[in-house]
């Protein structure tokens, strides 16, 4: 018999025995009424975990990961609010149903079941997994990426004090919610959670409005890992700006009257909490999972007899707030009700085609009150005496820092945050005096953790604001790149678009830094961007291009609700030049505010016919100082900027081609997994020009001399053209 099976005839024959597990007398707040609710909470819960299990083995279900030794959680969501946003842990749901009880409308059963058949019907994924959430209960769906969700529930608290301020107006939380973020205790010990808490504890440290209730639920076991006895108090019980409070989930009680505590903790102070909560996993992991494969009987067997819904039954019975029997008729017909259920839920359509599958991918479209623009006051109060400046050409760093100024005194909801952005003003100026003109508040500088930095962006995305976070350097990128790939980008995809986070994510990189860098700071590759469905990435060459893309990026995120990368080549910050030194041919003039260059298009330099070169960013650069050298040997050539570098904006590319009879791809980005392979596949399948290309090696960057000997050269763009034309002329 399995484990599942074994639990549930043993919850039968010792309820009716009266064998009961022994346990303190119910106490606190909670009246008979609400503590009844919250066992028919518990059993729909457990029902469901049969349930699910039948499903499977019927090829009804496709994956099941239980709730069961977890049903305390139902006593958490009746401590709080719906109001309160929700970032669940995997086996909370309990949770969300105790939750749909707070919520009038709500047919939990129905929806869980759909979510568990993969119906296209299920309201939350729309049939894309088995994941808890709901948007009319304030719960943003999860997957089950280990700790991913709690760096972006610090953003979302963060978010609430700042909303009061500014007033987003798409704000979703109202003043005095608090944000609640639960976690298994193995979980706890990942990267990630370390860090969010730690930036959580580092934000109310400074008395930063920071109302975040972490939920821990200590089940002991992480898979097959044991947590160790006393490890996650003697972790969390004493940090600094953490309150801790401790309860026994198996008693509903006690749960309840220490989670309400918890909550007020948050809600009046505004500071985090840790609700640390002792609960038994019941059936093993997961699906298949066998528990007794590296538990013994006997430990497996104690577990079970601490089921919580045992313990339930006699508090209730203790406190004459229900029967014996009545409770086991309870579970009985909560049971047979979800398998009648079940029976509809399994009929229901499910997702055929890709494009079903790809529909949520994209974020819908959103309506905004239209804005005219910064007001002349404002823009003379913020630039001063740099409006005069913006008469004559200036270095890309400048333009781009004028143009977030702009855009910030457009968009009220717009907010920067990252390492050395306010103070220090960036490590290469680009956010100087940012903080000035608009507050610590919205220009906010981070802990070190690039986690938090993208984490605290997604959540504050949830509440309405319009968050710029800035990554100091592209390699820094990839110590966080699953908020991107696991959190940001998916969460429109199993939401089915009724939650998104709209941001732009600012990140110096790209390579030709001669005076520092080695790889850390001159990182030539962009695939992990590439990779991740429904990510833009847009790359500027040049000020003006810089201006005027990022403000098409702040369109497309707040319009579009769509997450977009703007990644800013170091190497042309301070770029002047282009064919000689002193020629200031790389400098640039501001552009009006309202002036952008459209998603999907492309920017062509010349109308030579002999020769199309295609580039961006430090190739646009050398391409250009190419294209005037082929000019004197009699080669006549176009350089095409592409800007859109995720997804290629091939149809403007195929049509700036023209007339040209050849095709050089120009790639700074390495010859394995760079975009120059995306380039040469579109030019093979849908172009019978000749084509190459010329891209970077696949090597690491070097400090000093050599930082550019694995990289594209203006000569060894010229030669790439000559041998392309078939020889020199």
């Amino acid at each position: 018999m399995d484990r599942a099976s074994i639990v549930h005839e043993n919850f039968l024959r010792r309820v009716a025995q009266g064998d009961l597990p022994v346990g303190k007398a119910p106490h606190g707040p909670l009246a008979a009424p609400a503590a009844v609710q919250l066992y028919r909470s518990a059993c729909l819960t457990r029902a469901l975990d049969i349930v699910s299990r039948r499903m499977q083995a019927a090829g009804e279900g496709f994956y099941t990961i239980g709730s069961s030794g977890h049903e305390g959680m139902a006593a958490v969501a009746a401590a709080l609010r719906p109001t309160d946003m929700a970032f669940l842990h995997y086996r909370d749901a309990a949770f969300q149903i105790e939750r749909a009880n707070q919520v009038p409308g709500q047919s939990i059963l129905w929806d869980m079941l759909l979510s568990f058949a993969c119906s296209r019907e299920d309201p939350i994924s729309g049939g894309r997994h088995k994941v808890l959430g709901s948007k009319a209960l304030n719960i943003p769906p999860q997957t089950s990426t280990i700790a991913s969700h709690l760096p972006k529930a610090v953003g979302a608290a963060y978010s609430i004090g700042l909303a009061r301020r500014v007033k987003p107006e798409h704000q979703a939380l109202p003043d005095d919610a608090i944000v609640i973020c639960s976690f298994g205790d193995a979980s706890a010990n990942h990267s990630t959670a370390q860090g969010a808490i730690n930036s959580s504890c580092w934000t109310a440290f400074q008395k930063v409005p920071m109302p975040l209730l972490w939920v821990c639920e200590d089940n002991g076991i992480g898979i097959s890992t044991r947590t160790p006895s006393g490890w996650i108090a003697a972790n969390f019980a004493h940090r600094p700006g953490l309150g801790y409070f401790a309860c026994d989930g198996l008693d509903i009680y006690d749960t309840y009257a220490t989670a309400r505590a918890a909550a007020e903790f948050v809600r009046t102070r505004r500071k985090p909490a840790f609700l640390h909560i002792r609960t038994v996993r019941l059936y093993g992991h997961a699906g298949a999972d066998m528990p007794t494969t590296y538990m013994t009987k006997q430990e497996v067997e104690a577990e079970e007899a601490n089921d919580p819904l045992l313990h339930s039954v006699r508090l209730l019975s203790e406190a004459g707030a229900l029967e014996r029997t009545d409770a086991l008729a309870i579970y009985r017909e909560t049971l047979a009700r979800v398998e009648r259920v079940r029976a509809e839920a399994v009929t229901r359509p499910r997702l055929k085609t890709a494009s079903e599958v790809m529909a949520s991918l994209i974020p819908p479209k959103r309506e905004n009150t239209s804005d005219n623009g910064p007001t002349d006051e404002a823009r003379e109060a913020a630039f001063g005496a740099e409006r005069k400046a913006m008469e004559s050409p200036q270095i890309m760093s400048r333009l781009i820092n004028w143009a977030l100024t702009d855009l910030m005194l457009e968009h009220r909801e717009i907010a920067l945050m990252g390492e050395d952005v306010c103070a220090k003003g960036g490590v290469y100026g680009v956010t100087q005096k940012l903080g000035q003109r608009f507050g610590r508040a919205r220009v906010i500088d981070t802990l070190l953790d690039e986690q938090s930095i993208l984490g605290l962006g997604l959540g504050m995305a949830q509440n309405g604001f319009l968050p710029i976070p800035e990554i100091q350097f592209l390699a820094y990128y990839h110590n966080a790149e699953d908020q991107i790939r696991g959190e940001g980008a998916t969460l429109p995809f199993f939401s089915n678009g009724q939650y998104t986070n709209p941001m732009v994510v600012r990140i110096a990189g790209l390579g030709y830094q001669k005076g520092f860098g080695g790889h850390f700071h001159n990182d030539n590759s962009f695939a992990a961007f590439r990779d991740v469905p429904g990510v833009i990435l847009c790359c500027p060459s040049n000020g003006a291009d810089a201006a005027k893309l990022l403000r098409e990026c702040v369109r497309l995120a707040r319009e579009e609700q769509r997450l977009v990368i703007f990644l800013e080549p170091i190497a042309l910050y301070a770029m002047r030049d282009l064919h000689e030194a002193g020629d200031g041919l790389w400098l640039r003039r501001y552009p009006a505010p309202d002036e952008r260059i459209d998603f999907g298009s492309v920017t062509t330099h010349g109308d030579g016919c002999d020769l199309a070169i295609v580039s961006y960013a430090n190739g646009l650069h050398l391409s250009l100082q190419a294209q005037k050298r082929l000019a004197d040997e009699g080669i006549a050539a176009r350089v095409i900027d592409l800007h859109w570098l995720n997804p290629l904006p091939e149809e403007a590319l195929l049509e700036a081609l023209g007339d040209a009879a050849r095709v050089l791809v120009v790639d700074e980005t390495r010859r394995t997994g760079g975009l120059a392979e995306a380039l040469m596949t579109l030019l093979t399948e849908r172009s019978d020009k000749p084509h190459a290309r010329y891209v970077a090696q696949d090597s690491f960057i070097p400090t000093g001399p050599a930082y550019a000997a694995t990289m594209p050269s203006a000569e060894g763009i010229v030669e790439a053209a000559r041998a392309l034309a078939g020889g020199e002329r």
